[in-house]
């Protein structure tokens, strides 16, 4: 409960900060910065949304990973130039989205293969290689979006330097990083179904997914009484 109400607290006073921001860029007619700035606001919600429509629990935690990500890329990284002003800024928030589409990707495949209603019975190796390649895709079609913006629009959303004008550099790394996210989390969810252990955060928020969404998941017994 207390882990609850911090989240809440914390996305509440980032959403004040982009709505704050979003009446200035409206005073000062900075119409683009206004968008993104309600855009953002919008995606911040989009947790709440997906668990109260779904009925699924989402942990706090999680969320609140996700929503500092997004204000952080979005907010911080394109509106206030972070990506320009710290070297190290894009290759952060790759590491960090390598992580959250990979438990995201890790979860999707878990809840399908505990699923009663489904025949499917995938191995952990499987699961952890699904996870990886789940995060690592979405990682790809985000660098073709950047791409798009900037042959379409004229952004500089790959960051061309004067050393690598085409942006390639840039691109690659952030595969990387994805992938080295991803990575660990594809280690940490394989350990957590090979062996059990909860000693880790990922295997710490599976098991609160898991206890606090019983309607996805089964017990073995239960489904051999199904079955019989």
């Amino acid at each position: 409960m207390r882990i609850r109400i911090t989240h809440q607290k914390i996305t509440l006073s980032l959403q004040l900060i982009l709505l704050a921001e979003a009446g200035f860029a409206v005073w000062s007619q900075q119409w683009l910065t206004a968008f993104l700035s309600v855009a953002i606001i919008l995606a911040t919600l989009l947790p709440l949304v997906i668990e109260r429509r779904f009925r699924i629990y989402i942990p706090p935690q999680f969320q609140l990973l996700a929503i500092v990500f997004v204000f952080a890329a979005l907010f911080l990284g394109e509106i206030h130039g972070y990506y320009t002003r710290f070297w190290w800024w894009d290759i952060a928030l790759h590491t960090t989205s390598g992580f959250l589409l990979g438990i995201v990707g890790f979860l999707l495949v878990h809840v399908l293969n505990e699923t009663e209603n489904l025949d499917i019975h995938m191995k952990p190796g499987f699961v952890a290689f699904f996870a990886f390649l789940f995060a690592l895709g979405f990682g790809a079609l985000w660098e073709i979006f950047e791409f798009a913006m900037d042959s379409l629009a004229g952004m500089n959303m790959q960051k061309a330097m004067l050393g690598d004008p085409s942006g390639l550099t840039d691109t690659m790394w952030d595969l990387i990083v994805d992938a080295l996210g991803a990575l660990v989390i594809s280690v940490l969810g394989f350990r957590y179904l090979k062996q059990g252990h909860r000693q880790s955060f990922l295997e710490r928020w599976i098991r609160i997914f898991v206890e606090h969404n019983p309607r996805f998941f089964v017990r073995d017994e239960d489904k051999e009484e199904n079955r019989g």
